[in-house]
């Protein structure tokens, strides 16, 4: 009965946060967008395991054709993923059933188009994931110099397309799509100048768009509820700010409160805004995010790829060199600091009691999270490499790692959970 209570709760949140007239009845165990439903990376109603190997808990295994580092995207029973092809020079979506894994549709939507010369090795033709509101997909890809939002319907059939902007690739492209009500909101900061903008998902005309400086920069966009209002904030750019999700009215910015470029996106816990960054100097901050400007408190630590995580008022983060931190969220203190080991692309995410950490190497950390110390409860090794973040939804692990075959690169989407 408890369960029962909880999945409804979550319905409701979901009909909130995305104005869904149809939920399916396992509302409650998706993974729609990027870091999960509230864009937090957190979901502390599900239980998934905490061990697991490549033959243990691991319920199915699949083959993903070509490259991608975007995210699973959990909604219903299917699993979404997008994809590039570095020879064809091609990008597609796929769709795979989510109890057995089998691949179900795949949709090619660009090809042919100019490679990216300047393509950093830790991003691809298609790092954004995809965002889904039960009735389509919105898919972002990049390439030909702009940034291109799709529509499709859950089989796979295009219902619009649009050309969002340019873009002046540094080391590619990476933000995802945000869903907000009826929006869905885009950011694509680049040296020729960046924007931030939201389209109707039904028809995908341009409700507003915001200019952004000229920088290259690469986190996607977060709605928080924060300081008594929905906030899309951005980090990036030499600044943080915080944009009307309905509007795009400029609600506050507090310039020189991050570094130039930044990949992960904003936290907020207590009021307070936390980014960080990672380029050309490293800092951690945290900002209030009441539009009075103020700057809480910053430090020297540089959290670049990952995203953080916020708990119970502590800010967590993995650095890409694998060292760990607790810091208490209002004031910084440093509570505990511990190398993990690796290199580490994917984001934290707090699943029931654990924290779950993966690094590029293919081990998951799970951590029971606490400001006394670091408290590894296990070890799980997938794969030869994970770069994406897992998702998690109805106590099941996504996770899209690959594995060497014959001499290449061949990627793969994992299910892990316990039972059938």
């Amino acid at each position: 009965m408890m369960m029962k209570k909880v999945n409804v709760f979550k319905g409701l949140m979901m009909i909130a946060v995305f104005g869904l007239a149809v939920l399916p009845s396992d509302a409650g165990e998706n993974w729609p967008a990027w870091r999960g439903l509230n864009n937090d990376g957190k979901v502390p109603e599900e239980n998934p395991p905490v061990k697991w190997d490549a033959s243990t808990n691991v319920l199915w295994k699949t083959e993903v054709p070509g490259r991608g580092h975007s995210s699973p995207t959990v909604y219903g029973d299917r699993i979404y993923l997008a994809t590039g092809d570095d020879e064809k020079l091609s990008q597609s979506v796929l769709a795979f059933d989510r109890k057995s894994g089998k691949k179900l549709w795949g949709k090619t939507l660009f090809s042919g188009f100019e490679k990216d010369k300047r393509l950093h090795k830790r991003n691809t033709l298609a790092t954004s994931s995809i965002a889904c509101d039960g009735e389509r997909l919105l898919v972002l890809f990049m390439n030909d110099a702009a940034v291109h939002l799709t529509a499709l319907s859950l089989e796979g059939e295009v219902l619009w397309q649009k050309e969002v902007g340019d873009f002046k690739s540094h080391w590619g492209y990476s933000a995802s799509p945000i869903l907000y009500k009826d929006l869905i909101l885009v950011a694509a900061d680049h040296a020729n100048g960046g924007y931030v903008t939201a389209l109707d998902r039904k028809s995908g005309k341009v409700i507003w768009r915001q200019d952004r400086p000229k920088s290259p920069n690469y986190p996607s966009p977060v709605v928080c509820k924060v300081a008594g209002k929905d906030q899309v904030i951005l980090a990036g750019c030499k600044m943080l700010a915080a944009y009307d999700p309905a509007s795009g009215k400029l609600l506050w910015s507090v310039d020189d409160a991050t570094t130039e470029e930044c990949v992960g996106s904003v936290v907020v816990d207590g009021g307070l805004a936390f980014a960080s960054g990672g380029y050309p100097k490293k800092e951690t901050i945290a900002v209030k995010a009441d539009g009075s400007g103020e700057v809480v408190w910053r430090n020297e630590v540089q959290v670049y790829v990952p995203s953080m995580l916020t708990h119970e008022g502590y800010l967590y983060a993995i650095t890409d060199k694998g060292e760990a931190y607790c810091f208490e969220a209002a004031t910084g203190k440093e509570m505990w600091k511990e190398r993990l080991g690796g290199i580490f692309n994917s984001s934290p995410v707090l699943a029931g009691e654990h924290v779950f950490i993966t690094s590029q190497e293919g081990v998951t950390f799970v951590i029971k999270p606490g400001p006394k110390k670091l408290d590894v409860v296990s070890k799980n090794k997938l794969g030869s490499d994970v770069f994406a973040t897992p998702s998690f939804a109805g106590d099941r692990i996504y996770v899209r790692a690959s594995e060497k075959q014959n001499g290449k690169r061949q990627e793969f989407l994992y299910c892990v959970g316990e039972g059938s």
